[in-house]
């Protein structure tokens, strides 16, 4: 009953030794390549766009999903520890995310990261201060704290590999058709399901953070923070991490004219190290609590059994 806790720890090994493969070999890219197949709004007709992206959306759900999951259902042993936490590696990305907010603060140094922080945040980021440019790449850390690495930890947790993953591709769905504009009825239904699979988890992400600020002796300002930021943000979900990561760390993040988290104690370059920190440890702090439950729940199954014989 131990090994799938330890799949998660070799899973976050993997992911701090080698990252993310490039494009052409990882399976999310070939993921995002099928939702680019059908996710143009022009090829449907209005009054058929929902209908679509509820049909097409669940497909591809299926689709991604059912390797891995035939992969837990029929391996076992030394394949299915090693190949295994290779698989969930696959469906997290702390590492990468960390190198995408590295570039945009080595930019930022240098005088732009306009193009950097393009690549993290959909907003416009022509007109943006340094100051804003790193709030878009720190925003993007703190909110895909959950995205990234929590959630599928937890479906992991709780369905095995064929729960990261199908958690994986409606997030991947939601990145490329959740948006206000001619997408929106064709990613209605990836953009409500990504706020449904990640809203248990981006409690447990908060929960986590608690627990660091408050060894870190910044639980209040954390606190308080959370209570009167987390829902400026659009969305149930994002602003938790977002908020307690502002207070505890004492910056602000700003999307102008959209929202302000947070109040600027500290600059954003002189607390980018300590939010770095903070999403590793809430990391590793998650992945102690799923670890805990696959053994006692194992344990509980184990005692339910032999009471039965």
């Amino acid at each position: 009953m131990a090994i799938p806790a330890l799949i998660i720890w070799l899973s976050l090994l993997f992911d701090r030794v080698s990252g993310d493969p490039p494009n052409r070999y990882h399976p999310v890219a070939w993921l995002g390549r099928f939702i680019a197949l059908w996710g143009s709004p022009e090829i449907y007709p209005a009054w058929l766009q929902r209908l679509s992206g509820v049909i097409f959306s669940l497909l591809t759900a299926v689709l991604f999903t059912l390797p891995f999951l035939l992969f837990d259902i029929f391996t076992y042993g030394i394949i299915a520890f090693i190949a295994g936490a290779v698989l969930l590696k696959i469906c997290l990305a702390l590492r990468c995310l960390e190198e995408h907010v590295e570039s945009v603060t080595e930019a930022v140094e240098k005088g732009d990261g306009r193009s950097e922080a393009g690549m993290l945040v959909s907003r416009n980021t022509s007109s943006l201060s340094e100051e804003e440019l790193l709030s878009a790449a720190y925003e993007s850390m703190a909110e895909n704290l959950v995205d990234s690495v929590i959630s599928p930890l937890f479906y992991y947790t709780m369905a095995g590999l064929g729960g990261a993953a199908f958690f994986r591709a409606y997030n991947t769905m939601d990145a490329m058709l959740g948006y206000k504009d001619d997408r929106r009825y064709l990613g209605w239904f990836p953009a409500r399901m990504d706020d449904l699979l990640n809203f248990i988890p981006a409690r447990i992400a908060g929960l986590s953070l608690i627990i660091y600020f408050f060894f870190n002796g910044s639980l209040k300002d954390a606190w308080l923070c959370m209570r009167r930021d987390a829902r400026k943000r659009p969305g149930i979900n994002g602003g938790i991490p977002m908020a307690l990561i502002a207070g505890g760390t004492g910056i602000r993040f700003e999307k102008p004219g959209c929202y302000t988290i947070g109040d600027p104690v500290n600059t954003l370059a002189e607390s980018g190290k300590e939010i770095v920190k903070a999403v590793r440890y809430a990391t590793v702090i998650s992945a102690l609590i799923f670890s805990a439950v696959i053994v006692l729940s194992g344990d509980i199954v184990l005692n339910i059994f032999f009471r039965l014989m």
